[in-house]
């Protein structure tokens, strides 16, 4: 007898490959989030037990994982990363929109045209233009700032959940010490707010200086943000 496949086993080689697609079109963010939330889960532990060790060299019972995750000591600690890395990345996009450096592979060139200078309203009646490209007006202007804007954005978001949680995080020591509390105001207006920010953000603008001055000299094969392994020092960014 001569076997005739289903229509579910035609589909599922299909249904495999296009899962396949998927993942190979998406490997480097599929890659990313899955260390993003790695890194994420050892922070989260290992600062739930440090956490702990500090409430029982004050006579203060453990508290519980979910308790922990509402906590000052890891909010402040989640949120003051977030805010340096969202600041150097908006920072970086809007510098290199007007600043190069000669010979970086994370510059544009001085003198030849740019792609990503070209005036949209050229391709407005283009069909496989974005959305906002063909509508044109407040929101093209919107969408061609979009990137900056939301970086800016989650860096704010970011910055007020550090006030927020450095505040809960400062009034719990407070309260571990016997002192009294202080405000939302008070601390954002202290030595130690502005110390947990700025220590952060020059990390932040070194790591990108380094990877701006590095990528004149040295190279990495097959990645994007290296210049070809046989370019001339010189090239980009003259």
């Amino acid at each position: 007898m001569t076997w005739v496949p289903t229509s579910e086993a035609v589909k599922q080689p299909d249904s495999a490959g296009r899962l396949k697609r998927t993942l190979a079109e998406n490997g480097l963010s599929l890659t990313l989030f899955a260390l993003f939330l790695a890194f994420t889960g050892g922070q989260i532990l290992s600062g739930h037990r440090a956490y702990n060790e500090e409430l029982a060299e004050h006579g203060h019972a453990a508290v519980g994982l979910a308790r922990y995750l509402t906590s000052g000591h890891f909010l402040e600690a989640l949120f003051e990363n977030w805010e340096s890395e969202f600041l150097q990345m908006a920072a970086f996009v809007v510098l290199t929109v007007k600043l190069v450096q000669k010979g970086s592979s994370e510059s544009k060139s001085l003198r030849e045209p740019q792609p990503q200078d070209e005036d949209p309203r050229r391709h407005g009646t283009r069909s496989d233009a974005p959305w906002p490209v063909r509508r044109g007006g407040v929101w093209l202007k919107l969408y061609e700032h979009s990137l900056s804007i939301a970086l800016f954005a989650l860096f704010l978001a970011s910055f007020a959940m550090h006030a927020v949680g450095g505040h809960w995080q400062e009034n719990e020591e407070h309260l571990l010490h016997g002192q009294a509390p202080e405000s939302l105001a008070q601390y954002i207006t202290s030595s130690q707010f502005w110390f947990e920010s700025f220590q952060n953000w020059q990390s932040e603008f070194f790591a990108v200086l380094a990877i701006v001055i590095l990528s004149i000299f040295l190279r990495q094969r097959g990645s994007p943000q290296s210049k070809p392994v046989a370019a001339p020092h010189r090239e980009t960014g003259g």
